[in-house]
């Protein structure tokens, strides 16, 4: 198992506008800060999801983090995701807090799965699921589960269509001794929901709860 690295970022924004900021933080930046990325950085994560920064995207919070994970079965690709961890020191009214957490997660379906009417809300399950095993205490929680499905006409009729789950989520994980919150535990949760949405069967005893999302597509090819 590989540990996640990283490096540090001073700007933060939204999912889909990661770009690296000016200058490293890993010096400049706040003291509980430093230390929830080096907690990220030290968590060993189980050999099927390969873990490496990303930019961290900008404008939401004065300092940033982000790692990008890809579920892999050999050369395949199973689920990805984007973890973002956001702080601002002078607190954040809407998060109740001075950390945030700020996800992306994605898995293609089989379209008979995504047009099951309970999806979402069974999506929304196993991200609060995770970190309620881990025994993570969070706060503030919002998100949306959308799902998308493309049909093939013309000189791409031969393709099957296509489905797709996309999780996209935040909450405002508990500060810890120091003003400081468990990043490594949240970020194994959130490797747990990968995995989960991914359809890999628990990753020892203590995941035994957790349910595999059933008919999804087949692998794709990296």
């Amino acid at each position: 198992m590989a540990a996640a690295q990283g490096r540090l970022s001073d700007g933060a924004g939204g999912m889909d506008d990661a770009n690296e900021g000016d200058r490293d933080g890993s010096t400049s930046a706040p003291l509980p800060f430093r230390a929830a990325v080096d907690a990220l950085r030290a968590t060993r994560l189980r050999p099927q999801i390969e873990v490496e920064p990303t930019p961290a995207p900008k404008r939401l919070a004065p300092f940033a983090y982000a790692l990008e994970a890809t579920v892999v079965d050999g050369e395949q690709d199973l689920a990805d995701g984007r973890l973002v961890l956001l702080h601002d020191p002078a607190g954040h009214d809407a998060w109740r807090g001075t950390f945030r957490l700020v996800t992306l997660v994605r898995a293609e379906l089989e379209p008979e799965m995504a047009a099951d009417p309970l999806l979402p809300d069974v999506c929304w399950s196993w991200l609060t699921g995770a970190l309620q095993a881990r025994g993570l205490t969070y706060g503030e929680p919002s998100g949306t589960v959308t799902r998308a499905s493309s049909h093939y006409f013309g000189g791409l009729a031969e393709r099957p269509a296509a489905s797709q789950i996309e999780i996209r989520a935040s909450w405002t994980p508990r500060e810890g001794l120091g003003g400081v919150p468990d990043t490594g535990a949240h970020l194994a949760s959130w490797c747990d929901l990968l995995a989960q949405v991914a359809g890999l069967p628990p990753a020892g005893p203590g995941d035994a709860s957790v349910v595999t999302l059933p008919q999804r597509r087949g692998p794709q090819s990296r």
